[in-house]
């Protein structure tokens, strides 16, 4: 009996010797075997991608990350699914074990900021050029491919300012001239975006996010086809980029709800977005809910559904001012990431004056000096009472 994505996350894995309804938390750096003849099979199986329970060495994983490893394969639709340790791992997998001396890589300005950095920063150490392209515009990206030029990577929507791209398009134009594709696909995760179906090389989700669910675990997910499968195997095996035991087992335990969290995260979201596009000091919402925007479109074009983060534009002269707005939140923790179930806010300033870790400058940014970015990501908490924290320290910006 086929069963839908929804059944399949609530039983894909139990633990049958314990009889437990989770799989067992299996760490373990030696793998034993019988025989020097079953380990020689068992690497061969390795190699030809055949269905195992285990690997020969700790080193590439554990049964538990298997486990993890066949969900994600199943939800991603993919020939393969390599774990990392933490998100932005598996961003670095992609690029270090593809790109080459001479190569070139395109890379949308929206990107998260130390996707950027590795882009812009290492791969240029390693003589692999970066350019940057504008995700509003198919023209530049096209105007910009040449014959070095080894992989396009794209955000989808970009981090922070959420614009959406003709996905299509870019796939079409990438296998014309042969070129490697790579998406970053958190936001929409592959339960309303599957990448690799639509053409991509290479679909990665950063798993500490919607994945976990529970802000307390880190992990990344490249969910690759079989055209890249070989060469991010070897590099993935040298670096030792695996995801541990206890990481896959909290991201399995979130995965079971990532349906259910995701539908009361976007009933959350539209309750506030309703709320926020009445208030004067909100000049802009950065989110696709507007049925006659580009952005809102190209949404629909694509994904079966939408999630939990935005960003609206305050215009103020008074940047304290913006800043004292999200201090007095009080529902709203400060900080990095998302996707948990707690409603988060913090400011980012992305002109391409502003560096650092995790903010890298654009060089397409639309947005004047006083209009300030205000990423919100929407939780699990009662909307009335998220709406009711905004209204009251919205009255302090000036």
């Amino acid at each position: 009996m086929k069963k839908s994505i929804k059944t399949f996350l609530k039983h894909p894995t139990k633990d049958f010797s314990n009889r437990s309804a989770n799989p067992p938390v299996t760490r373990a750096s030696t793998i034993l075997f019988d025989t020097m003849q079953e380990l020689y099979e068992h690497e061969k199986k390795i190699k030809k991608h055949k269905k195992i329970s285990h690997y020969s060495y700790g080193r590439y994983g554990s049964s538990t990350t298997i486990e993890l490893e066949n969900i994600l394969k199943e939800l991603e639709q993919a020939f393969h699914v390599f774990l990392t340790g933490t998100g932005f791992g598996g961003v670095a997998l992609a690029v270090m074990s593809l790109c080459r001396p001479g190569d070139e890589i395109l890379v949308s300005d929206n990107v998260y900021g130390p996707t950027k950095e590795i882009c812009e920063k290492l791969l240029k150490e390693f003589y692999v050029k970066a350019k940057f392209y504008n995700p509003d515009s198919f023209e530049d990206l096209k105007k910009k491919v040449s014959n070095k030029t080894k992989m396009i990577l794209v955000e989808n929507p970009g981090s922070n300012t959420f614009e959406f791209q003709d996905l299509s398009k870019i796939v079409e134009l990438a296998k014309k001239r042969n070129i490697l594709t790579f998406l970053d696909n958190t936001w929409g995760t592959p339960l309303y975006l599957k990448p690799l179906k639509l053409g991509f090389d290479m679909s990665f989700s950063s798993a500490t996010k919607y994945f976990s669910g529970h802000s307390d675990a880190m992990g990344g997910s490249l969910a690759v086809n079989k055209k890249v499968f070989d060469k991010i195997m070897f590099f993935y095996k040298l670096s030792g980029y695996r995801m541990s035991a206890d990481e896959a087992y909290l991201i399995i335990r979130g995965l079971r709800t990532l349906d259910t969290r995701l539908d009361q995260h976007y009933k959350n979201t539209k309750q506030v977005i309703d709320f926020l596009k009445k208030q004067k000091k909100v000049k802009e919402i950065l989110y696709p809910y507007k049925p006659s925007s580009k952005n809102y479109k190209l949404w629909k074009k694509y994904y079966a559904g939408a999630t939990g983060l935005l960003s609206i534009v305050i215009k103020s002269k008074k940047k304290a001012s913006v800043i004292k707005f999200v201090n007095s939140l009080k529902l709203f923790g400060i900080g990095y990431s998302w996707g948990g179930f707690e409603s988060l806010a913090i400011l980012q300033e992305l002109s391409s004056s502003k560096k650092d870790d995790y903010i890298q400058g654009r060089q397409y940014y639309r947005f004047a000096k006083d209009e300030h970015i205000v990423r919100l990501h929407i939780g699990l908490e009662d909307p009335k009472d998220l709406i009711n924290d905004l209204k009251h320290c919205l009255r302090y910006i000036k």
